[in-house]
């Protein structure tokens, strides 16, 4: 199983992003996802989880009607739309695989058995 993610970058405050991860290994439908991130020094933090089929995306109330998580089944690949970027959303993001197609308790990393390498995400003037 690999996950590596990629889209990251400098945005300034109020700018967009949209992160990738692609996964192999493994048949990518079977599985929910999720978005996490983490500032160095920090406790890594819950992002946004979508279900296997797509049907369902979960958020953390911070990025709620900013951010926009979604999959493309036939790509092997999960998003993470990031728009009205602020500071505070600086971080590293990294995906993580479920342990099946629904997420059950998006927040208990023991949900995850697999996780990418992340891509930095800055927002600064």
């Amino acid at each position: 199983v690999q996950l590596v993610e990629s889209g990251g970058g400098l945005a300034q405050p109020g700018g967009s992003l949209r992160l990738s991860c692609v996964g192999s290994g493994f048949i990518f439908s079977n599985y929910a996802m999720s978005w996490a991130r983490q500032v160095p020094g920090k406790e890594l933090e819950w992002v946004s989880g979508i279900n296997g089929d797509g049907g369902s995306t979960y958020y953390r109330d911070s990025v709620k009607g900013r951010f926009t998580i979604s999959r493309d089944n036939a790509r092997n690949t999960v998003y993470l739309q990031m728009k009205r970027l602020k500071p505070a959303d600086t971080a590293r993001y990294y995906c993580a695989k479920d342990l099946g197609a629904r997420g059950s308790s998006w927040t208990d990393w023991r949900e995850y058995d697999h996780w990418g390498k992340g891509t930095q995400v800055t927002v600064s003037p």
